[in-house]
């Protein structure tokens, strides 16, 4: 995934860890378990301004508070 096309309100943990920035991204399905890992800028939990969860594979163009 390109994370150019990611929102710009999306926080992780591997933003501010090093040893975390090449840790490989939750399988598909499994990223809820790790929803930990995500917040967002915006709303400052682990869900965005729409009520539904955040993380790589969500917040993306198409989803209607994403912002590029």
């Amino acid at each position: 995934m390109n994370p150019n096309h990611l929102c710009k309100h999306l926080r992780t943990k591997k933003m501010l860890v090093p040893a975390l920035a090449h840790e490989p991204s939750a399988p598909p399905g499994e990223e809820a378990a790790r929803a930990g890992h995500y917040w967002c800028n915006q709303t400052l939990t682990e869900v965005g301004p729409d009520d539904q969860p955040v993380g790589e594979r969500v917040c993306k163009p198409g989803r209607a508070c994403a912002e590029e």
